[in-house]
């Protein structure tokens, strides 16, 4: 069993993973202040970590947002609306000499490849040659894998294999499809996304037209890159995709829209047929991104992944007049 941490917005959470199979045990989740000092969180997350039945010497996987240098552990968060006192901390370091047990080694990875991972070795798009991974939250994460594998370069990928680095109507994906986004479309602030997603299940018009509004742009600004990679699977995970049956019609309408039609928009059986186009939600146990931390703690990742550091930069146009014009984005 491998100990990892994944360490996102808003909670924090230890487990055991063994990579094979997937199983989680000994799992602990803690609140995370992300507008908090750095020790605050580093804190928070020490006292998780030291939760676990470790013994001092283990290699640990941390999956952990960007941008972030994730060959040398320091974080890089500016101007990302969470984890600004971070910046520049040596959190590898934090970790090797602040855990009650101390690591032998820890490996980082980005979230979003840790989610998209292990939601491929053991998950709702196990049996894909390739898949798209979308996390929604704070922001947009995303994740490209063909063969098992991260791919950040190539057809359809956006600038390294990051969604939120793309734009749809001349403004960034995130203008639209985030929780910020979702909050200021609705124009009630005493709502979250939780709020506005059991409004739109109750039948309240206005809830449902924000969420239907904000799949479908996803779908569209997606559904190229789909196209254009190859894929056959897309699994959206965040606390949002728990309500798949508002999620998946507008969500299908947009891809469809952009030339990528699902076989399947509202299955839920997991996993779906090899060849069939599906779109699915995280599983219900929330354990992918762990699995994957534990993959790439254990070495099951390729070598040379998660060597560069992910960073914000300037958005890249993504053309979506013509909703049947594909892209091919080598770069």
């Amino acid at each position: 069993m491998i100990p990892v941490l994944e360490i996102g917005g808003t909670h924090v959470t230890a487990a055991l993973v063994d990579p094979r199979d997937g199983r989680v045990s000994s799992r602990t989740r803690e609140p995370l202040d992300a507008d908090g000092d750095a020790e605050a969180i580093l804190g928070r997350v020490r006292d998780c970590a030291d939760g676990l039945p470790v013994p001092p010497g283990a290699r640990w996987g941390v999956a952990v947002p960007g941008p972030f240098d994730y060959a040398r552990g320091i974080a890089l968060f500016r101007g990302v609306g969470k984890f600004e006192s971070l910046y520049g901390t040596d959190m590898r370091a934090a970790l090797l000499h602040g855990l009650r047990q101390r690591p032998g080694d820890i490996v980082f990875l980005n979230d979003a490849h840790a989610f998209l991972t292990g939601e491929w070795s053991t998950g709702a798009v196990h049996g894909h040659r390739r898949a798209v991974g979308i996390t929604l939250g704070t922001g947009v994460g995303s994740a490209f894998l063909a063969d098992g594998r991260i791919r950040d370069t190539g057809p359809g990928i956006p600038p390294e294999g990051r969604m939120d680095l793309t734009e749809i109507d001349g403004r960034p994906l995130e203008d639209t499809v985030s929780r910020r986004a979702i909050l200021a479309r609705y124009g009630d602030p005493a709502a979250d996304v939780h709020d506005i997603a059991g409004r739109a299940g109750a039948g309240e018009g206005r809830a449902r037209r924000v969420l239907d509004d904000v799949f479908t742009t996803l779908g569209v600004a997606v559904g190229p890159r789909m196209l254009d990679f190859g894929a056959t699977a897309l699994v959206v995970g965040g606390s949002i995709a728990r309500s798949w049956d508002l999620v998946a019609p507008a969500l299908s309408t947009g891809l469809a829209a952009a030339g990528w039609t699902p076989d399947d928009p509202g299955a839920r059986t997991d996993p779906p047929p090899p060849g069939v186009r599906a779109i699915r939600p995280a599983g219900s146990a929330g354990d992918a991104a762990l699995v994957g931390a534990a993959r790439a703690a254990g070495g099951a990742l390729n070598p040379g992944d998660e060597k560069r550091p992910i960073r914000k930069g300037p958005p890249q146009a993504l053309a979506c007049e013509d909703p049947s014009h594909r892209r091919d984005d080598r770069i």
